[in-house]
């Protein structure tokens, strides 16, 4: 209503505004992004012969940058005769806004070659551009805003050097970023987060170590008075894991800065993350249904946390609901990041939506999407469709591209056709990786094909140069065992440039209980138990191999062993889904309400695949 009756008072022929009118018009029209309104207090500028008012055109440019006109910020730059230093900051901001990097520094240069002493540039334009050199790493430009600042005296401001510091994180400098830190003068929480935000970024995967002293500066925040906001938290959220991740959720409600007093959706984002790392889905879940208001990040999060954690039904529920009640549309990492679910459900019909989804909105050309693709498909049972998806020319193919096609020919047992496609790759040019070299390896191992394997991973240490990985030699082991060379495969474990972990005595054992080799079973197995004494399928593994021998003395002292760890196997799991409603069963199951009917069909049909015997499925009292 208040932007109707204002745009009717700027078209009226009659009415004259005063210039603080239309000031407060014109960054009415910044705050709502208003180009309509925009254009009409730029009439009203000129009709009223105010178009050389500096306030005025230094408003109106930063107006019509905000709508995305960069083309009429720039004809009313050059329309005014005298600039001063606040119009070259809104128009070089105008730029930075639109993420024209290149030609606010071409401005800024401009500016710089101006001979009037009055041009000289000012701590916002400093900050402006030091930000650009951050976004363009450009550190030689960051370094000469920095002396330049320095020379001016403009480091002892706040704002400049919290941008400074910010340049030389982005720029990978952390140290310069430090050393900038501890000669300030003056700080504030801004200063704190640049150094906090720049360590988080470098350290990417979790590192205990470095964390450490991550953590100790964040303390050190808050020995120095200074209280940490909710950017402070989000940006130390990704790196932690359960207990540091707890302790940063109790300080957001301790300081009032919890999820219940506000809407911050990243910061939310980032707890429902945290939580889901650390095989917290409950807590995940309480984060994200206290959240007042959810954009597609905080949906996407939850529906990750939730494949994550192995509850691909609520992943798949969480993807109706976000379209339902939020209105809220997929984007493609959505929709990646359901598309695991579909494959763990082996739900090739809730796949295939998502697929004709992807289609609709004309997601279908990312590189991302279309390898989580082939794998659901490949994953629900269906080659030809992931071989299409592969062979579709609407995107560019990367190495997971590659990588996932050859994992899925292995998945169904067709090793020909990986080893083809995986020299294929070599042939355009696409260096192998780890999990390519792993794909192509497991689909020889259950194909047979040793030759090839062996040549493949000759090549992987000869041509290529890289350091096999323990899941590449545990490929190799298995090979070796599957066709009976359980020599070879153990002179090739005590060869190995690696310690050999738990998925190469698993190999090992596999194929000993195969050709039954007990000498290298037992190995195996006490290599096992060394390296996962707390791991259950081990001692199951273990006492089923003596179960069948008959050594039931030694079964019973597997299990009292079992016993006396704690230990229990956890029970595994299957799913079916019948008319769009998805049943999961555990062994001997019996909370399905037609369990009585399932376990009497089974009895049926045992009795008919033994020609009618008296062998029987008991049913679990």
């Amino acid at each position: 209503m208040i932007l109707t009756k204002t745009c009717s008072l700027t078209t009226s022929a009659t009415a004259f505004l005063t210039p603080q009118s239309l000031l407060h018009l014109l960054q009415l029209s910044i705050d709502l992004h208003a180009q309509k309104l925009t254009q009409q207090c730029h009439s009203q500028i000129l009709s009223n012969g105010f178009s050389q008012n500096p306030f005025l055109t230094t408003r109106l440019i930063s107006a019509y940058a905000t709508c995305g006109e960069l083309t009429l910020s720039r004809l009313v730059f050059y329309s005014v005769h005298t600039k001063n230093v606040y119009l070259w900051n809104s128009f070089i901001n105008g730029h930075v806004k639109n993420h024209q990097f290149d030609q606010a520094v071409t401005l800024f240069r401009e500016m710089g070659r101006c001979r009037d002493d009055s041009l000289m540039p000012d701590d916002y334009t400093l900050a402006t551009i030091s930000k650009v050199s951050g976004e363009l790493e450009d550190l030689v430009l960051g370094k000469l805003i920095h002396g330049k600042s320095m020379r001016i005296g403009f480091m002892s401001d706040i704002v400049v050097a919290n941008s400074v510091m910010s340049m030389y994180s982005r720029c990978g400098e952390l140290g310069d970023a430090m050393k900038v830190f501890d000669e300030m003068p003056h700080r504030n929480v801004g200063s704190f987060n640049v150094i906090i935000s720049g360590c988080a970024a470098a350290l990417g995967n979790f590192d205990s170590s470095l964390f450490g002293d991550l953590w100790n500066f964040f303390r050190r925040m808050q020995c120095e008075g200074y209280q940490a906001d909710a950017f402070t938290v989000a940006s130390l959220l990704p790196l932690c894991c359960d207990n540091a991740g707890r302790e940063l959720h109790c300080y957001l409600v301790k300081n009032g800065l919890d999820l219940k007093m506000g809407s911050d959706v990243h910061m939310g984002s980032s707890l429902i993350d945290m939580y889901s790392r650390s095989s917290k889905l409950v807590l995940s879940r309480r984060v994200f249904d206290l959240m007042k208001s959810k954009n597609i990040y905080v949906w996407t999060a939850m529906i990750n946390g939730c494949v994550q954690n192995g509850a691909p039904e609520d992943a798949l529920i969480l993807l109706r609901e976000m379209q339902s009640k939020d209105r809220i549309r997929p984007n493609e990492v959505s929709l990646v990041s359901v598309l695991p679910a579909c494959g763990l459900l082996s739900g090739l019909i809730g796949g295939k939506q998502v697929h004709a989804f992807s289609i609709k909105m004309e997601l279908n050309g990312y590189i991302s999407l279309c390898n989580a693709l082939i794998d659901m498909y490949a994953k629900c049972g269906s080659l030809d469709y992931a071989r299409r998806v592969f062979h579709n020319g609407s995107y560019f193919k990367d190495a997971i591209t590659w990588s996932s096609i050859i994992s899925a020919y292995g998945l169904h047992g067709k090793g020909e056709e990986a080893v083809t496609t995986y020299y294929e790759m070599l042939k355009q040019g696409i260096k192998p990786d780890m999990i390519t070299v792993v794909g192509v390896l497991s689909a020889c191992c259950k194909a047979g094909l040793v030759d090839e394997g062996i040549s493949i991973y000759i090549s992987l240490t000869t041509k290529y140069e890289m350091k096999p990985s323990v899941e590449i030699c545990a490929c190799v082991v298995d090979l070796l065992g599957r066709s009976g060379q359980l020599n070879q495969a153990l002179e090739f474990i005590k060869g190995m440039p690696i310690n050999p972990g738990p998925s190469v005595w698993g190999s090992l054992l596999t194929a000993s209980v195969i050709h039954g080799n007990s000498m290298t079973r037992d190995l195996a197995y006490r290599c096992l138990l060394e390296l996962e004494p707390e791991n259950p399928s081990n001692y199951i593994a273990l006492s089923n191999t003596y179960a069948s021998n008959r050594r039931w003395d030694d079964v019973t002292e597997v299990r009292t062993m079992m016993k006396q760890r704690g230990l229990k196997k956890v029970p595994g799991i299957s799913w079916i889904t019948i008319g769009r409603k998805t049943h999961s069963f555990t062994v001997a199951d019996k909370t399905h309400p037609s369990s009585s009917s399932i376990y009497e069909m089974i009895n049926d049909l045992v009795s008919i695949m033994t020609d009618g015997g008296c062998t029987d499925i008991d049913i679990p009292t």
